[in-house]
């Protein structure tokens, strides 16, 4: 069997100029990296702008597991069925991190015959969008102790410091740091963070500014610390927003790639969705409906935690409206949540798939309270029987969704075709009440609870000390109307790991609230979430190496 990567660089690729073709884009409206990469120029916008809006399809997924789901591959599948049906459609991702690609979780650019491509630029330095990104947080960072080096004019407490440095990778020494050790010219000594960069509120920044003067408009507002009398201080008063933006200048305009079919592939962004708002850019998917009858993007990890910030965040601040959601599932994932040890999953075990299926119900029930249309796709493993398919395919109907089997990995979009099908017939036969599921004018409090009890099904919220003071000042210093992006894990409905399936009569416990008051939300971290994540006893960096001829393997 071939791995990804053997398929990715086996595949057919078309220049591409010829990929935006499929899309009316004019060579005028893109700037060449290479023959496989593009960015689509400022211009583009302008011109499309006035165009009607494709539909918007949104992939999601249940709570990941070992045994996989394969969300991202099965976007891409989808997206190729979709041309295969001669359906003018574009898919819609985020870029890839160096974290997991290098540590556990590997690359993200689909699996099997469902991948976008080239796979190897993609995964690593892709069109520098990241470093840009890196390097806008540092110098913030860096202007930020030379302010307080040079006199503190703004007044900044050293102990109030709340911007952290970056970098896009899994390194845990770097949580925690202390910087300024030396001499006196040095710095100011004082303990300092490091985050991953897809955690950075320049991420969530770039993926929800509309333009170059809303991205502006944002830096300005960063929080970056508190004053000696408790007032924030912003990034405008550090006059840092100009160098910023000119860092970011390239890294607003959305990617164009393909699929291993050649299908268009806006890629753009990349914030996670445990510990960020796990979402693509807003450029890039209000791009794709303008160029496009049928979008399809994704969001991070489960619809608890990628789909909700999706739906409550992303979609409420751009003004979309999903029309339909896949929700991706697999009966291997489903045993596994059902208590099935992972080395037992190829085995038929009807009461293990009826004990897991509840995670399935309870992602089903969360994407309906937001009155859209749900399509459960079911990834296809050579091991499942045929009583377990139609266990779940009954249970998907019985609850007013439509249900397809996927075979996307190892067909390609022929694979996808029922999916597809399914997907386009939502679209026609089923309207979308889309609605986010609290109201921004509600308490910080109430829209976390909101949230932890409609979305998780937690009984109720305990804070601690921390945040009970943190909800204090912000609702205090005017963030009281704006959404929460909470910080949670994404292999359980709640905030322990362990617990599978739907935990029920459990607790959501919030550590600590900040602002992010460029990207417009606050973030709220419950249990032992973190920021910047390690790598594991064995990364995945250890198989990756280049060859004479510069021949990468073993990404995947």
């Amino acid at each position: 069997m071939k791995s990804d990567i053997q398929i990715a660089q086996e595949a057919k690729l078309k220049h591409i100029r010829d990929v935006a073709k499929l899309l009316d884009i004019s060579e005028d409206d893109l700037e060449f990296y290479g023959k496989y990469k593009a960015k689509l120029s400022d211009d583009l916008w302008n011109k499309v702008k006035d165009r009607p809006d494709g539909k918007l399809v949104l992939v999601t997924a249940i709570n990941p597991t070992p045994a996989g789901e394969g969300k991202t591959t099965t976007t891409v599948g989808l997206g190729q069925a979709l041309g295969k049906m001669n359906v003018k459609s574009v898919i819609a991702l985020r870029e890839p991190s160096l974290g997991p690609c290098f540590g556990i979780k590997g690359g993200a650019a689909g699996g099997g015959y469902a991948q976008v491509v080239p796979m190897e630029d993609l995964n690593l330095h892709f069109t520098g969008d990241f470093h840009a990104i890196t390097s806008a947080n540092n110098l913030l960072a860096a202007m930020l102790d030379n302010h307080i080096q040079q006199g503190n004019a703004l007044n900044i407490d050293p102990n109030q410091i709340v911007w952290k440095r970056c970098v896009d990778m899994n390194d845990r020494v770097l949580r925690n740091i202390v910087v300024g050790l030396g001499r006196k010219a040095d710095g100011v000594v004082r303990e300092d963070h490091f985050i991953i960069t897809v955690a950075s509120e320049i991420m969530a920044v770039l993926c929800l500014a509309e333009n170059m003067k809303d991205l502006k408009e944002r830096l300005g507002r960063i929080v970056v610390a508190y004053t000696r009398d408790n007032q924030p201080v912003l990034v405008k008063q550090l006059n840092a927003v100009g160098a910023m933006a000119a860092l970011l200048k390239d890294a607003l305009k959305p990617n164009l790639i393909q699929t291993l079919e050649n299908t268009p592939a806006i890629i753009h962004g990349g914030p996670f969705a445990n510990i960020a708002h796990g979402c693509n850019s807003v450029r890039a998917t209000k791009t794709g409906l303008k160029l496009a009858d049928v979008v399809v993007t994704e969001a991070g990890f489960g619809a608890d935690l990628g789909a909700e910030k999706f739906l409550d965040i992303k979609c409420r601040m751009a003004g979309l409206k999903p029309d339909a959601v896949v929700l991706v599932a697999t009966v291997r994932a489903l045993k596994y949540n059902g208590g099935v040890e992972k080395t037992e999953l190829s085995k038929e075990n009807l009461d293990a798939l009826r004990a897991g299926i509840v995670n399935l119900e309870k992602h089903i029930e969360n994407i309906q309270k937001y009155g859209i249309p749900v399509v459960v796709s079911l990834n296809r493993f050579v091991t499942d029987t045929e009583a377990e398919l139609n266990f779940v395919k009954e249970f998907c109907e019985r609850r007013d969704c439509d249900f397809a089997l996927c075979d996307v990995w190892e067909k390609g979009g022929e694979g996808g075709i029922e999916l597809a099908k399914k997907v386009l017939s939502t679209l026609e036969s089923k309207e979308s009440h889309y609605k986010p599921i609290y109201d921004l004018n509600s308490g910080i409090k109430e829209k976390i609870e909101i949230i932890a009890r409609e979305i998780y099904g937690a009984k109720g919220v305990t804070y601690d000390p921390a945040a009970e003071n943190a909800i204090k000042n912000l609702e205090a210093l005017g963030y009281k109307e704006l959404p929460i992006c909470m910080a949670k894990n994404q292999y359980s409905l709640s905030d322990d790991p362990s617990k599978l399936g739907r935990p029920r009569d459990f607790t959501i416990n919030i550590r600590e609230l900040y602002v992010s008051a460029g990207a417009g939300f606050i973030v709220a971290i419950t249990g032992t979430i973190m920021t910047m994540p390690g790598l594991p006893k064995v990364p995945a960096a250890e198989r990756i190496d280049v060859d004479e001829d510069g021949r990468i393997t073993g990404l995947f």
